[in-house]
């Protein structure tokens, strides 16, 4: 789904824009538009170039309008979907799940094990 919405700029509400102001080597200081890298001005004062700015930016805007573009992103499937119920029909499935969790308690119970061994070593010390 693809959608846009147009902001007529002329006779609405003021819209505020991030400005860069640099101090340039000969002593004067700049203005430009963020992310509008030719809307630029400079002056002897950071006021004095914002001020020049704003009719660059306002004749501009005369010419153009700003639209926001909105988009759903791609749907993908999980990637492990690929996976699920691919060994549903598999007679032996079943028997490797028995004997995953056997060994996943025969492993529980060495660790079990190893536990208390330890506990016992600290109640030496």
């Amino acid at each position: 789904m693809l959608s846009f919405q147009s902001n007529k700029i002329q006779n609405q509400h003021k819209s505020a824009y991030d400005i860069l102001i640099e101090n340039e080597q000969d002593g004067t200081v700049s203005a430009t538009v963020i992310g509008i890298a030719d809307c630029k001005s400079s002056g002897a004062t950071e006021e004095e170039a914002i001020e020049k700015l704003k009719p660059l930016l306002q004749e501009r805007l005369q010419r153009a309008k700003i639209v926001t573009l909105e988009i759903e992103p791609p749907q993908t499937e999980h990637p492990w979907m690929k996976f699920a119920g691919m060994f549903k029909d598999d007679p032996l499935f079943d028997e490797v799940l028995e004997n995953i969790e056997a060994n996943r308690r025969e492993l529980d119970s060495e660790m079990e094990q190893h536990y208390h061994q330890l506990d016992a070593e600290d109640e030496k010390q």
